[in-house]
């Protein structure tokens, strides 16, 4: 069985964690990698939890709490992915909330980005899902900023590294990618 070098990337919605995960996936192209996205964990609509927005009393899908993910299923796959592949990158913004995938974590990785510009990217972002600018500044508002305060933010601690995501450099994906190879070789 392989020894398996397990990266976790965390941060705020629109943060640049995918863009991290993809720029080392690609540094790390004479390795076997596998990335976990998060994302792909999201459960049905209809099985999220709702949040009623701070202000404005409207009730809101709450994708930005764990129990929006099936955490089950993720954690299942990264403990099934250790042992298979020479890296192992987990990417989302309960990398490293959920307390069994963090036990799997060597490397943990911050991708920090000041609010403006997530909430740019997710304008942006937004707007092709064909949502209007006002659903998306009522969503951000009342119900994303809220719980990312309440569930990401405080895991920043956590980390290693925290890594530029306003202006993301190769530098930082390049430490990164060089520290794991020395970890590789020991």
């Amino acid at each position: 069985m392989k020894k398996t070098y397990v990266i976790g990337i965390a941060g705020a919605s629109a943060s640049g964690k995918s863009t991290v995960s993809e720029r080392l996936g690609n540094l790390f192209a004479d390795y076997d990698v596998r990335v976990i996205h998060m994302d792909e964990y999201y459960r049905e609509a209809a099985c999220r939890p709702k949040i009623i927005g701070i202000t404005d009393g409207v009730e809101y899908i709450d994708d930005n709490h764990p129990a929006a993910l099936d955490l089950d299923r993720c954690c299942l796959d990264a403990q099934e992915a250790v042992g298979r592949y020479d890296i192992l990158i987990i990417e989302g913004i309960f990398a490293f909330w959920d307390e069994r995938i963090f036990a799997l974590l060597d490397l943990k990785v911050f991708v920090d980005c000041d609010p403006d510009e997530r909430f740019a990217r997710r304008v942006s972002r937004n707007l092709t899902f064909g949502q209007s600018l006002e659903e998306i500044t009522g969503r951000y508002v009342q119900a994303v900023q809220p719980q990312q305060r309440a569930y990401v933010e405080p895991v920043k601690w956590k980390a290693d590294i925290i890594l530029n995501g306003f202006l993301p450099s190769s530098a930082g994906g390049e430490i990164v990618a060089e520290w794991v190879r020395g970890q590789l070789r020991d």
